[in-house]
């Protein structure tokens, strides 16, 4: 059973950081990619970030320059650093693990920017 906690969100000033933490259970977490995607009230989740296991990142462009996405394979963790932060980054953010053509989720971290 794949199991996804997110944690590290909150409130904060535009302008601020947050750190987004994601810890997955199981030994799989060394073999697959990891991504963060992000729901702003009333729209579509949307992909913001992506690490392979061999730390490979790439980004959505509205993020590029401000987004950092890390893994620690020792901790069955991912990070999402997330810097200058603006009001239009307000949602839930989830960290997503595919495998086998399945999507796995964690059940999300609120980040609200205030302006």
């Amino acid at each position: 059973q794949v199991q996804l906690v997110e944690s590290g969100g909150g409130l904060v000033q535009a302008g601020g950081s947050l750190t987004l933490s994601c810890a997955a259970s199981g030994t799989i977490f060394l073999m697959n990619p990891m991504g963060w995607y992000r729901q702003a009230p009333g729209k579509q989740r949307e992909f913001i970030a992506r690490i392979t296991s061999g730390g490979f990142t790439n980004y959505v462009d509205s993020v590029k320059g401000r987004f950092t996405v890390s893994r620690d394979n020792a901790k069955n963790t991912v990070y999402l650093q997330m810097d200058n932060l603006k009001p239009e980054d307000t949602a839930v953010y989830y960290c997503n693990m595919p495998i086998g053509g399945v999507d796995y989720w964690g059940a999300g971290t609120q980040v609200t920017v205030s302006s």
